[in-house]
């Protein structure tokens, strides 16, 4: 399996892949730059999501939001930002690739000119919003805060989320966001895709009239950082809910690392459907836990596997981690079956097929192209991308689950109802998150 791809590098370092597709008359247009909010610093966070909002307000020469006139044009966009990379996309008619690629272009070179005090002000307070209903009002919200502020420490660019402090944005200054910008958002720094409906020379030709003239800025480098834990640890977190929730959190190999993709066959067989091992016996057997979900979440500098489930009315989270702790060891003991190794991997390439089924949008073949790209420089890293999965079996797994989860410490998230502290794993420590 694979996607056919040319690549090209432009003096001013930017990536150029292109991809043919001529049975739709639609090109996906879908740029990202390696920058997420990793590459912010403590006490400075949340700079990475906010240019996010920031580069949809206009630049120079169109000074008004991005979505209008690609939208006018028949085009579907977004854009999004994780720890590790933003990206940006549109999917729009052929006849309009030289507007995509005109706006693009655009608020690549040309975005500062037109960032103002009043623009950062308001999206600033969008963020702030955004924060409030994603993550303060929402139940269990929270949680994802105390976890990764205790498995990584403050100095380590995953200590934090990525929508950020607010105490960081509300101090952040209209110049430390031009700088951030100076740093990260510019040719050397990023991987355009053009894939669907084009011919690749024509394609390279416009990708080098539109963007060739930006000038490259500075090597990002890599950033240098370590997580580790001597011992497990235990917190309490307070919430608006009803119901007990356990996390349990390791740290784990980062994406495309050996033991990665060992870890993902792991979480499914452990509680991927009804059939899975944890939900069959602690949801729908005997009744302990509502729910049971498992998420190897690889990560470019480093990678966590995470356990989550909500404790049934009667029961108690020392019972699930009870139920949890057998199941992992019975995996880490035996590895999953013939059976269960089939069924995890055939999930494992129907994703892989699902992600490539249309050349645009989040996790189309534009999107697959440019990850590999990024993170492996190589956007022909499909094949070997899938023989990691192919390549599993019951033994590898089983390894996988008992270096990384049985052997090591983790770090527990006992989130409870406001009052009900006793209802936390024994010997956790209360944190408030704000």
């Amino acid at each position: 399996m694979q996607i056919p791809f040319e690549k090209h590098v432009l003096g001013n370092g930017l990536s150029v892949v292109t991809h043919e597709d001529h049975r739709c008359p639609i090109v996906a247009v879908n740029l990202w730059y390696h920058v997420g909010s990793k590459n912010e610093q403590p006490g400075r966070t949340g700079f990475a999501h906010l240019f996010e909002h920031l580069m949809f307000e206009g630049s120079e020469h169109y000074d008004h939001g991005f979505f209008q006139p690609l939208q006018q044009a028949g085009a579907v966009l977004n854009g999004s930002t994780n720890t590790d990379r933003t990206n940006y996309w549109e999917v729009v008619p052929t006849s309009s690739l030289e507007l995509a690629l005109w706006m693009e272009s655009d608020r690549m070179g040309f975005l500062l000119p037109a960032l103002t005090e009043e623009k950062f002000r308001n999206q600033r307070d969008v963020v702030l919003n955004e924060r409030r209903q994603n993550y303060e009002n929402r139940p269990y919200g929270m949680a994802s805060m105390a976890i990764v502020a205790a498995l990584f420490p403050p100095d380590h660019p995953y200590h934090w989320l990525t929508i950020g402090s607010p105490e960081d944005l509300r101090a952040a200054s209209l110049d430390d966001v031009r700088a951030f910008f100076a740093r990260y958002y510019h040719p050397a720094n990023a991987s355009l895709v053009l894939a669907g409906d084009i011919d690749t020379a024509e394609a390279l030709r416009l990708a080098d009239g539109y963007f060739g003239s930006i000038p490259a800025g500075p090597a990002a480098g890599p950033i240098s950082c370590t997580a580790g834990l001597v011992s497990e640890i235990r917190v309490v977190l307070e919430d608006a809910v009803e119901l007990p929730r356990l996390y349990l959190t390791w740290l784990s190999p980062s994406i495309f690392a050996p033991g990665d993709a060992d870890l993902d066959l792991a979480a499914d067989v452990l509680a991927e459907g009804k059939s899975s091992r944890l939900y069959e016996e602690m949801v729908y057997r005997k009744r302990f836990a509502t729910d049971v979900a498992a998420l190897q979440q690889s990560r470019e500098l480093s990678g966590f596997f995470q356990l989550v489930s909500t404790a049934a009315p009667g029961h108690t989270l020392t019972e699930l981690d009870e139920m949890i702790t057998a199941g992992l060891a019975r995996v880490a003991a035996d590895g999953p079956s013939a059976s269960e190794l089939e069924r995890s991997l055939a999930q494992a390439e129907a994703q892989f097929i699902y992600r490539v089924q249309t050349v645009g949008g989040f996790g189309g073949k534009s999107d697959q192209l440019n990850q590999y790209n990024i993170f492996v420089g190589d956007p022909g890293f499909f094949d070997r991308d899938l023989a990691r999965y192919r390549s599993a079996t019951p033994a590898t797994v089983a390894e996988a689950v008992s270096s990384f989860l049985v052997r090591a410490p983790r770090v527990a998230v006992s989130v409870v109802p406001r009052g009900r502290l006793d209802l936390a794993l024994a010997g956790s420590t209360k944190v408030v998150c704000s």
